[in-house]
């Protein structure tokens, strides 16, 4: 495989780590860029790493203050190609604990429903 390829190693305080492999056949580094909401994002690494050829660490501190409720999604592209070579989706807030605690509310009223039923086809059908 002749592309670039960044795989997500961890996140961890704040910070994506990952590792950028580059096949020997590419011949320049690609200049990532981070975006948020279409807006570049800057503190963002790029390191060689010592022991393995054409492996380079990245790493890109999250900006705390573009952590807010809903879903934010952090891209990283190749700027040349626009190739998006990964990202990074955050789920926060209490809009969604709100939203899974419905959930969660339904699923019960649900379960106690189909409980009822079951119980009282059993006692029809005479079984134990």
């Amino acid at each position: 495989m002749d592309e670039v390829t960044l795989v997500k190693t961890r996140l961890q305080a704040g910070i994506w780590e990952g590792e950028l492999h580059v096949p020997d056949a590419v011949s320049t580094l690609p200049e990532i860029e981070v975006t948020y909401l279409d807006q570049p994002v800057p503190g963002h690494t790029l390191a060689e790493d010592p022991e393995r050829e054409g492996v380079w660490f990245f790493r890109f501190a999250v900006p705390s203050e573009l952590i807010n409720d809903g879903v934010q999604t952090f891209v990283m592209t190749d700027r040349e190609t626009g190739r998006v070579l990964n990202s990074l989706s955050m789920i926060a807030g209490e809009g969604l604990s709100e939203d899974i605690r419905a959930e969660m509310d339904l699923l019960r009223q649900e379960l106690d429903l189909l409980k009822r039923a079951f119980r009282r086809h059993c006692l029809e059908t005479g079984a134990n």
